[in-house]
């Protein structure tokens, strides 16, 4: 007799769409001198949260990361 193991269902989550913060806002350029709003987009160690995360599109994700790393480099309240 072969013993039938019991799978258990996993409950599925349903997914809340992610809106792009900056389209909402019709953001066309990130400022890498405004340090409060970079700041939510990175860890506490440094490192840029990835678009999974944050919900950002493509394109804002590309220019928040230059701002970061441009910001980084002057080292701006950051």
């Amino acid at each position: 007799m072969a013993m039938q193991q019991k799978r258990r269902h996993a409950k599925r989550r349903t997914n809340k769409a992610k809106i792009c913060r900056f389209c909402e806002n019709h953001v066309n350029y990130i400022d890498f001198k405004d340090g409060e709003q970079l700041r939510r987009f990175q860890t506490e160690k440094g490192r840029i949260l990835p678009r999974r995360i944050t919900g950002t599109c493509l394109n804002h994700q590309k220019m928040l990361s230059t701002a970061l790393k441009r910001a980084r480099i002057i080292s701006v309240a950051l």
